[in-house]
């Protein structure tokens, strides 16, 4: 991070021919949509978008909702004629956008691109782990074994093995572990299944692509190359769209990183008892040692405390029971190494186990060693039955640099949330890109007459033990106004979880629990429901779109400051100190204000959307930086008093609708 906030350019919007057909009122995407109306502002990005892939130079843009920006990149990138990866922040946007937005630009251009779509290999069936997994007899949770019988069904006639198709088992239950493969366990072309391997097909489709979608965490799989025998799609582009692209920096930080799990320990100690079983059937036994692996594990998560924590790795061996469970585990580590190597011959089961073990320790040694330098940090995050060890870089904009500006292509970042007060210098700086192209365009909706912004009065300080009443005070009143349809978004589950304990019997209509149901769910149950009501924290900040009456206010507990727990956080405020900077106003309130805004986003979502967005925290008033917040929001009337909530929703009334 450097000391001056980096110098940005502004683009080239000499609009092309070309662009302007495809986006004319009586141009072909008009043919395409029905009732297509031009937007300026989205013939200004594409021509910016096709002026910066003409000069393969980098590109960051802002584009607020409704600008139509993505459209606005994948009609110059097909025009371009050139190689392109376009990558998103879920697997969900990465199948709307190739399944709905790529054809729709593809027709309107007229264009014979090759278009495929790729995923991270855990998404694609994996024939050998299947095989085995069921070869190896009935499991001790029947509802597991259920689920492989299902899912080898489908393994009989799938085409592409992504597990997307299989609707009736979630993409997170545990079966699917047993039936898909990670850079670990994969054994590459020594499987006995290669030929029909789905990750292997995948790829071959997206190396022949003109046009390949993929997903954030993909792409910076490429990107630092994590995954043997990866690596190949990103030297061969001539663009980069990166969408959703405020979640770079923190994918970013997760790759450039190293992370290891007792998950990943516990998989390999169930692996190589089974391959043992299979190909070393005549050497001593395993499983004295695989027990003592899993006892030293166990222990060590014992050690770490109660679910839920983040932590350094220095403030854990301030314990000397954490101390004493790091040797031991590392111990028992080393000795599955010892014994694995000399078989890893005997097949490539044991041969895979041997390398897995090798890493397994390497990386254990690693992530629990303690050294003076504070970058990386290395920390703990503890979970119901396990743990992750992390170690986090603190500045990742050299790295970021280092790959974009050594690949000859064009680059495009954009997102509806990437400027704060109207400026990219920000994620510019995070990315450590040095005068990029640069420029924000607003949302088209009118948010003067759409939107209105309340701001209760008489609320205490987030810090207060008073604060959770006062909010469930200030709630139930202003949910009658709102007649419900409301989200409801805290920046804590404990918050939360108070409004919960209380809401739902002060108030007439249905309210919602995030965690209570998988989120499309929770959606679906929102959608359905008049007046519903459903309280959610950060998964529900981004990324979800309910347009409609359905969704007519949304609530924000506290302004959405990174929690000053967080380890990272810490480390990075020390490193940014060290700087000579100020992390307050340098980072953790430009991060804040980019998360208010996904929340903001909720709101509008369409032309026709009207909505009240209420902003509990009183800090946006009393201190001097809540004008950062509220200058980072799209202009609307604001107010204190709850009775224009209600005046704003008589308006409805009066026009006929259902208030």
């Amino acid at each position: 991070m450097s000391d001056a906030a980096p110098r940005l350019r502004a683009p080239d919007l000499r609009t092309d021919d070309a662009v302007v057909r495809v986006f004319a009122s009586e141009g072909t995407l008009a043919a395409s949509m029905d009732a297509y109306r031009p937007r300026d502002i989205q013939i200004e990005m594409a021509s910016a978008v096709a002026s910066a892939i003409e000069t393969r130079d980098v590109l960051v843009c802002e584009a607020g909702t409704g600008t139509g920006k993505t459209l606005a990149y994948l009609v110059p990138a097909l025009l371009s004629g050139r190689r392109t990866i376009v990558s998103t922040g879920t697997r969900n946007l990465q199948d709307q956008l190739f399944s709905r937005d790529l054809p729709l630009a593809r027709e309107a251009v007229g264009a014979s691109a090759r278009c495929a779509l790729l995923k991270g290999r855990s998404n694609y069936l994996c024939r050998e782990r299947l095989a085995r997994s069921t070869a190896f007899g009935r499991h001790l949770d029947p509802a597991l074994d259920l689920d492989l019988a299902a899912i080898g069904e489908w393994a009989r006639h799938t085409v592409e093995g992504d597990i997307a198709e299989v609707t009736e088992i979630p993409e997170s239950a545990p079966a699917w572990r047993h039936a898909t493969s990670t850079a670990d366990n994969c054994l590459g072309q020594e499987c006995p299944s290669y030929s029909s391997c789905h990750v292997l097909r995948a790829r071959r489709k997206a190396i022949e692509a003109d046009v390949l979608v993929v997903n954030h965490h993909l792409f910076f799989a490429d990107m630092v190359l994590r995954e043997e025998g990866f690596g190949e799609l990103l030297p061969g582009a001539e663009t980069v769209v990166l969408d959703e692209a405020h979640q770079l920096a923190d994918t970013a930080t997760r790759f450039f990183g190293t992370t290891h799990s007792s998950a990943q320990t516990a998989e390999l100690l169930r692996d190589s008892l089974r391959v043992h079983r299979d190909e070393a059937g005549d050497q001593p036994a395993l499983s004295a040692l695989v027990e003592e692996c899993e006892d030293a594990l166990a222990e060590f998560r014992r050690s770490l405390g109660e679910s839920g924590r983040r932590f350094t790795w220095s403030e854990a061996l301030s314990s000397s029971e954490v101390a004493r469970a790091a040797q031991r585990l590392d111990a028992a580590l080393r000795s599955l190494c010892e014994v694995l190597e000399p078989m890893a011959e005997r097949g490539t089961g044991l041969q895979n186990c041997a390398q897995r073990a090798a890493l397994a320790r390497s990386r254990f040694d690693f992530l629990t060693r303690e050294e003076e330098e504070q970058d990386p940090v290395r920390w703990v995050e503890t979970h119901r039955l396990g743990f992750t060890l992390h170690a986090s870089p603190l500045d990742v904009a050299p790295m970021m640099a280092e790959r974009v500006y050594a690949a000859p292509c064009a680059w495009v970042f954009t997102s509806a949330t990437l400027a704060v007060e109207g400026s990219l210098s920000h994620f510019a700086e995070r990315m450590g890109l040095d005068e990029p192209l640069a420029r924000v365009w607003a949302s088209p909706f009118e948010f003067q007459s759409q939107a209105l912004c309340y701001l209760p009065a008489g609320l205490p300080e987030p810090r207060s033990p008073h604060y959770s009443a006062a909010l469930l005070e200030e709630l139930v009143p202003l949910l009658d106004a709102t007649r419900g349809r409301a989200f409801v978004l805290f920046t804590s589950y404990r918050s939360m979880e108070a409004v919960w304990q209380e809401l739902p019997a002060r108030i007439p209509y249905p309210v919602l629990l995030q965690g209570s149901a998988p989120r499309r769910e929770l959606l679906e149950r929102f959608r359905r429901h008049a007046g519903a009501v459903l309280l959610g924290t950060y998964s529900f900040w981004e990324g979800v779109d309910v347009r409609g009456e359905a969704l007519s206010c949304v609530v924000i507990d506290k302004l959405p400051f990174a929690a000053p727990d967080d380890p990272v956080l810490r480390a990075r405020i020390r490193f940014l100190r060290d700087l000579g900077q100020d992390p307050f106003m340098s980072y953790q309130l430009p991060q804040a204000v980019l998360a208010l805004k996904q929340g903001f986003g909720r709101l509008i979502r369409d032309p026709e959307d009207r909505g009240v967005v209420v902003l509990c925290d009183p800090r946006v008033l009393q201190k001097g930086y809540g004008r950062v917040f509220l200058n980072s929001l799209p202009s609307m009337p604001t107010t204190r008093d709850r009775g224009d909530v209600r005046r704003f929703f008589g308006r409805d009334e009066a026009a006929g609708g259902p208030g």
